[in-house]
């Protein structure tokens, strides 16, 4: 009996078996499948995370600081060497010197000499925005030397008028106006100039120079000729009036030469002339018609010389003087009114 019921428990242990075996092929198939779902999606997470991207290098930060100049040169962001070399060719630039309506070129590196390592030593230090002065030598021979070879080429000497005679007539030569340049002024501004690094114009003018004579001085010009007893008087070398008058007797020649008016008198007194024998004896005489003077002097530094009126009228016309020109007393009046002191009087 006992081997009868064993059968029947063995076919239905076999059967439960296989029910149990169905089930865990069906959860190990499921679980397979999810498990290469998972992988799949891990796989995409994965491609999608380690792609390369492509992004800006940072920048170096042996620079200087943004936004600092030195000498006005921007050199902010730049390395020290590319910020020294900016720096140089800045100085480097020649300076225009303007003087009068000429431009000058003045080549910096011959006169001066710059220090951009040192200046951009401090500006790799500063602040934003500083401004870092550049320290400049200037060489004073060399700078003074330019100044001097400057000055010759626009310096100009002032020539007074002149004044000669051609046939006995005046010739007037014009005086012309000198030019000075200041060199202290153009040394002080061209040192500020390359000090400050700036390549603006510098902007200088001449200075004029006068001539102490000009050609006013010659406004009025006498001239007199003994052989036609004429005195004519010129507006510089224009004739303006002539007059008859009275010069030296042969023994009493009035003195030939170039002359001047050094003194005017009105209603001058008369005074003999000691030194001469014609004249011993007499006594001077106070203005008024009988005056040998007339109204009028206009003494010359010819000694003892002078244009005057007379009282003796008939004389006019003839070498009848003691040295002197007589005139008539109009005529003298109004020549008085007409010249100046410092006239030049030419005798022929």
């Amino acid at each position: 009996m006992k081997p009868l019921h064993a059968v029947p428990l063995f076919v239905l242990g076999l059967a439960v078996a296989g029910a149990l075996s169905g089930t865990v092929i069906a959860d190990v198939t499921t679980s397979t499948g999810t498990s290469t779902t998972v992988a799949t999606t891990t796989a995409t997470v994965a491609t999608t995370t380690t792609a390369p991207t492509t992004t800006s290098a940072p920048p170096p930060t042996n620079t200087v600081p943004a936004g600092v100049r030195v000498a006005g040169v921007r050199v902010g962001t730049l390395t020290p060497a590319d910020a020294v070399a900016a720096v140089q060719a800045a100085f480097a630039r020649p300076l225009p010197v303007v003087i009068d309506r000429r431009t000058l070129a003045l080549d910096p590196t011959k006169v001066a000499t710059a220090y951009p390592a040192t200046a951009v030593a401090k500006a790799r230090i500063a602040a934003p925005g500083t401004n870092v002065p550049l320290v400049v030598s200037v060489h004073g021979p060399q700078l003074r030397a330019w100044i001097d070879a400057v000055k010759k080429r626009f310096d100009r000497t002032s020539s007074d008028a002149s004044l000669t005679f051609r046939n006995a007539k005046p010739v007037v030569r014009q005086e012309k106006v000198g030019r000075i340049l200041a060199t202290k002024v153009v040394t002080a501004r061209v040192l500020k100039a390359l000090r400050a690094n700036t390549r603006l114009p510098v902007r200088l003018h001449t200075r004029p120079v006068a001539p102490e004579v000009d050609s006013k001085s010659f406004a009025d010009v006498i001239v007199i000729n003994r052989e036609t007893n004429r005195l004519y008087l010129y507006d510089g070398t224009k004739l303006f009036r002539t007059f008859s008058v009275a010069t030296g007797q042969s023994i009493y020649p009035t003195p030939r030469g170039r002359w001047h008016i050094v003194v005017k008198w009105k209603n001058p007194w008369w005074y003999p002339p000691v030194q001469d024998d014609w004249a011993r004896g007499l006594k001077p005489v106070p203005p008024g018609p009988s005056n040998p003077l007339g109204t009028r002097w206009m003494g010359l530094n010819a000694p003892g010389v002078g244009i005057h009126g007379t009282d003796e009228p008939a004389s006019i016309g003839y070498s009848a003087s003691h040295g002197c020109i007589r005139m008539q007393v109009p005529d003298a009046e109004w020549l008085f009114d007409h010249v100046d002191l410092g006239t030049t009087v030419y005798i022929v």
